[in-house]
């Protein structure tokens, strides 16, 4: 007979919930004050039921009255060790073939984004290489990535397309994006990003009836019949790529399809697409670089999402957003790391670490920032983002005193974090590596 609960962490010294009431988001002052369970003797246990869910959330001392370890599949003694939700990473772009390093080097002697993206390079290099390969080579490069997101504390991942350009190469994204989704031990949210830059050889505007016409029609009905599940849609919203016009065309397209709208605005120049997102009821609006006061008091009085991208800020050596100003406006605030060929990086600890130096967020914003309000950015964090009784089991254990230590300890996620637990299931343990 199958044990009624699938795991139980107890004696955990130190339990960051992150929220404890079942609000969707932090803001304002509210990111810096999470909900920190700390108690002298046994401390804290977490039970997952067999559902994946989380059961119950107590001091050791109560729930062991309540529930018989017999009863449970997985122990696990976290005496002396942190639990915190499993992170969730808003941004990335995880599918595709044709690494960039050579353009690193390009970027150090002084070439700009444009630069590089004007001289072949860009988007479209890694296009030509995407393109080209086949959903074998992709799946597997795709779950080798998310792989070690995972070993570095990532439970919930956004993944785009936007390397195929064309119908039959976004499709091919996307179908290998669902069966991730369906067959790896991470959750997915799935982006549909058609419009990440103009296809050779066409306008932007040619580009964007293209998608509006052809595109989206095709992939709305893959989903209604079940053959694709995807979540979002997202456009490059900048000068050169699509403009504000064409940008509200193709998101209201896929609003109307269904998606959530999460899309690429204010990176390189300030057009005003913060405003055109909240208009328009974004669920979340990324880099944002150059966001404008009104964008900023826009967003403030909305519950869109400012996703900011440390790594690309850092990479592209741009004036970081704005997010102390943001975040004491009230705009609720997400991080990514923005993992793609042009920000290689797949650990949100790092990014964690990058926005408190070069943002001037503290840790417990960081931590808000990666946790909860990244799970509201992709609508998920009614079962996501915080450690709640009816949330997903999606937990990371760490083997330090404090849960600061994920952030403080640069680029040592992997020694930091004991275990990352999966819908109740440990999916990645350093003893085992």
């Amino acid at each position: 007979m199958a044990q009624q609960y699938k795991l139980l962490i107890e004696n955990i010294r130190q339990l960051v919930q992150v929220a404890g009431d079942g609000r969707p988001f932090l803001r304002g002052g509210e990111m810096g004050r999470l909900v920190v369970l700390e108690e002298a003797g046994a401390g804290y246990s977490v039970l997952v039921g067999r559902d994946g869910k989380i059961a119950a959330v107590a001091p050791s001392s109560e729930l062991s009255t309540k529930y018989a370890k017999s009863d449970v599949e997985t122990v696990i003694d976290a005496t002396g060790k942190c639990l915190l939700p499993g992170l969730v990473d808003a941004h990335t772009h995880p599918i595709w073939e044709g690494d960039r390093v050579h353009e690193f080097a390009m970027k150090l002697a002084g070439a700009t984004y444009m630069d590089v993206h004007q001289m072949g390079g860009g988007i479209n290099f890694t296009v030509r290489h995407t393109q080209q390969a086949s959903e074998v080579t992709l799946y597997s490069s795709l779950t080798s990535r998310l792989r070690q997101m995972v070993s570095s504390g990532t439970t919930l991942v956004e993944c785009k397309s936007g390397y195929g350009l064309d119908l039959e190469n976004e499709v091919k994204m996307l179908r290998v994006l669902d069966q991730a989704r369906r067959r790896e031990k991470i959750d997915v949210s799935s982006t549909y990003c058609g419009a990440h830059a103009v296809p050779v050889g066409k306008s932007a505007q040619e580009a964007t009836d293209d998608i509006i016409s052809h595109h989206i029609p095709h992939i709305q009905s893959l989903m209604a019949s079940g053959e694709m599940h995807v979540d979002n849609i997202d456009v490059f919203c900048e000068r050169g790529v699509y403009d504000v016009t064409q940008s509200r065309a193709i998101l209201m397209a896929g609003k109307n399809a269904g998606l959530q709208i999460n899309f690429h605005g204010e990176e390189l120049h300030r057009l005003h697409s913060a405003e055109m997102g909240v208009e328009l009821g974004a669920k979340a609006i990324s880099h944002l670089e150059e966001i404008s006061e009104e964008g900023i008091q826009a967003m403030a009085g909305s519950d869109t999402v400012a996703v900011v991208l440390p790594t690309t800020a850092y990479n592209l050596r741009l004036r970081p957003p704005p997010v102390r100003a943001m975040i004491d406006a009230g705009v609720i605030v997400a991080l990514g790391t923005d993992f793609n060929p042009n920000a290689y990086c797949l650990d949100m600890p790092l990014v964690m670490n990058l926005a408190c130096v070069t943002m001037k967020m503290s840790m417990p914003e960081a931590l808000a920032a990666a946790t909860l309000n990244s799970a509201h950015a992709l609508g998920r964090s009614t079962s996501h983002g915080s450690i709640e009784v009816g949330k997903w089991g999606n937990l990371i254990l760490l083997d330090t005193p404090s849960w600061e230590h994920l952030i403080y300890q640069m680029g040592n996620s992997r020694n930091v974090i004991s275990s990352v637990i999966w819908h109740g299931e440990v999916v990645y343990d350093r003893s085992k590596q």
